[in-house]
């Protein structure tokens, strides 16, 4: 946990370890709000706000929450990308099924069948499959071009 005082002076400073993904949980530190402080506050990702002077009272709450938040926008950010990496998986498949069904003639189905009959033969993944069909399509799609 990084602890922040939030002054004109500070907010302008360049802080890159900020933005990594395994930057602190920070508690920014304030001895008086105004617009140009609550954007610095937030410019920083501070989960939360301790005013000054600092009084015992609130001080393990704000903490606590501060945790806890932080925790779940970690969660949630590996959770979005989980369902990023899902949804351009589906946009892969969908591509090399397209490919399919225009070379070959066949139905969405019966193209879904071959990908998923060649991931198992070949034990690998239908993304992988999917990635291999559409990187040949595009390779072929070129040669066909400068042929013309």
């Amino acid at each position: 946990m990084a602890f922040l005082a939030v002054n004109p002076e500070t907010i302008v400073l360049d802080l890159p370890w900020i933005k990594s993904e395994d930057a602190p949980i920070r508690v920014a530190v304030v001895n008086y709000e105004n617009p140009t402080i609550v954007d610095g506050m937030l410019r920083l990702g501070a989960s939360a706000v301790i005013a000054t002077p600092i009084r015992s009272f609130g001080v393990l709450s704000t903490l606590i929450l501060a945790r806890q938040l932080a925790g779940d926008l970690r969660q949630e950010r590996k959770r979005v990308a989980k369902l990023e990496s899902k949804l351009q998986s589906i946009r892969k498949i969908a591509d090399a099924k397209s490919v399919l069904m225009n070379s070959r003639k066949i139905s969405e189905e019966d193209a879904y069948a071959v990908i998923r009959d060649q991931a198992m033969v070949k034990r690998v993944t239908i993304e992988e499959i999917a990635t291999a069909i559409v990187n040949a399509n595009e390779i072929l799609s070129m040669v066909r071009v400068n042929r013309s």
